[in-house]
């Protein structure tokens, strides 16, 4: 199993939360070779802007474990974090995070202005980019032209 196997699984969840018209982001925490949570955005659906697949899938992870510390593992998610799961990541202390495609607008990089924006992640947080990045951006692309 690798990279591409496990943004597989967010594809997954990220396609859920298509069908529940919620914008399509999907995220799995993995240690061990092993899928320990799932999460994909509903935020429509619990009626809370903070209900982001990253922070379901660490909530889950968080709980599974009883730990509120992920350093052995790894969350792919099929769009860049945003600075909220950003923040959530770093004080999570995850060894990992693996994302498909970028959000230019939303992003963890949006800087102020035309500064860019500082390592969000802890500091021992290895960041990985652009894992089936195409398949992931065509998801949302397809979500928003839906909408149009």
């Amino acid at each position: 199993m690798n990279d591409e196997y496990f943004m597989q699984q967010a594809l997954k969840e990220a396609r859920l939360a298509y069908e529940e018209d919620e914008v399509p982001i999907g995220a799995v925490v993995v240690m061990a070779n092993r899928v320990i949570a799932r999460g994909h955005n509903q935020t429509e659906r619990l009626n809370d802007c903070t209900a982001h697949a990253e922070i379901i899938a660490l909530t889950s992870a968080f709980n599974h474990l009883g730990s509120k510390y992920l350093p052995e593992a790894t969350l792919y998610v099929t769009i860049e974090p945003c600075l909220m799961c950003a923040g959530a990541l770093y004080w999570s202390k995850i060894g990992r995070v693996v994302f498909g495609a970028e959000d230019e607008k939303n992003g963890y990089r949006r800087g102020i202005g035309a500064q860019p924006a500082p390592w969000p992640f802890h500091p021992k947080t290895e960041l990985v980019k652009g894992v089936l990045s195409e398949d992931c951006a065509t998801l949302m692309r397809d979500f928003f032209r839906s909408k149009r």
